[in-house]
């Protein structure tokens, strides 16, 4: 059984960090969420890998290849237009198992695929939707359900008090390649507004099962930067890379720390990062490798991508910065985001 993991999206609602990149290539404790992803399926058995390309597919195709370096294969499945979930899913279908699991690859999880594997084989239908639960199931697709699992219908973003479960599509789908022939070609198809429906209308057998663990969307900044405080906080079996210097302070390779450097956790510094004398990092801070921080610097809520450069007495509060950008000496921002290559000086 392969994967078919969906990174076509154009992820509109986290730009501007999404510009000029796939967003499950966004970083997340400074490593592609996408890698991450990848090497946590590879954990539980999975080898061969489909990745549905649409934005800036060089991105991928480029980072990973053909995923030897991970241990691994990847095939991909170029999208020449957006095709939405379904059609993406369709799009990729010579390169498919006759059962196979696809998911959203911009959804950061930790879920064990075994029982998503268990119920699916127990019910004897077609599809399998993998659920978790909100509390506020009015931006999703909500599902209403019999006792046995089975799903009835689907209800698109309905009013918190007309929602008929707060179980939601959580993007984990396992399926037997015959219902493919569902969906049309060439076109963009919603998966829950028109596949599924059609689906429970012909008695294919489309039944849902919540999974168990972490789940979390990162569509927006706001989700992005919780994200990471959860994974920091420990809420998550995802591994914080670095060795742990204090509780909640995880320090990489090669990187120093000056004279006076306060670190107030949870932080997280990368590998062959530079923080000058008498700054202050954190709470809530994720630095990527390779960044520098100048002396007397003052950084919380804020996670910077690889390569940056903040320079004397700077202080950033609820920001995110791309790779690679530089803030000049002195300059005080509070929940800038930014990824455009470029200089902020005084």
């Amino acid at each position: 059984m392969n994967v078919l993991l969906l990174a076509g999206g154009l992820g509109t609602r986290l730009r501007p960090m999404t510009e000029n990149m796939p967003k499950p290539m966004a970083p997340i404790l400074n490593r592609p969420w996408l890698e991450h992803l990848i090497l946590h399926l590879k954990e539980q058995g999975v080898h061969r890998f489909v990745i549905a390309l649409k934005h800036h597919p060089e991105k991928i195709k480029n980072h990973f290849g053909d995923g030897r370096r991970l241990g691994v294969s990847i095939q991909y499945a170029l999208e020449d237009k957006l095709l939405g979930t379904a059609g993406a899913i369709k799009n990729a279908e010579a390169l498919l198992d006759e059962q196979f699991i696809a998911m959203n690859a911009d959804i950061v999880h930790d879920i064990e695929l075994k029982p998503l594997l268990d119920f699916h084989r127990s019910h004897g239908g077609k599809v399998t939707i993998g659920l978790t639960e909100v509390e506020d199931p009015s931006a999703y697709g909500v599902v209403e359900q019999d006792d046995t699992g089975r799903i009835l219908r689907f209800v698109e973003k309905p009013r918190l008090d007309e929602a008929p479960s707060r179980q939601i599509n959580a993007g984990i789908y396992i399926m037997d390649k015959s219902v493919l022939a569902a969906i049309p070609s060439d076109r963009e198809v919603s998966i829950e507004r028109e596949t599924f429906p059609h689906l429970i209308r012909e008695n294919m057998g489309v039944f849902g099962t919540t999974i168990q663990g972490y789940w979390a969307d990162m569509g927006t900044k706001d989700r992005y930067r919780k994200i990471h405080w959860d994974l920091l906080t420990g809420q998550s079996r995802i591994q914080i890379p670095g060795h742990v210097q204090d509780q909640g302070i995880w320090i990489g390779k090669g990187s120093k720390i000056g004279a006076g450097v306060l670190l107030v956790p949870p932080v997280l510094i990368g590998d062959h990062v530079r923080i000058g004398a008498r700054a202050v990092i954190g709470p809530h801070v994720v630095l990527g490798n390779k960044c520098t921080i100048g002396p007397n610097v003052r950084l919380s809520e804020t996670i910077l991508w690889d390569g940056c450069r903040v320079n004397e007495g700077a202080y950033l509060n609820n920001c995110i910065f791309g790779y690679n950008l530089e803030l000049g000496s002195r300059h005080i921002l509070h929940e800038a985001v930014m990824n455009r290559l470029g200089v902020m000086q005084a």
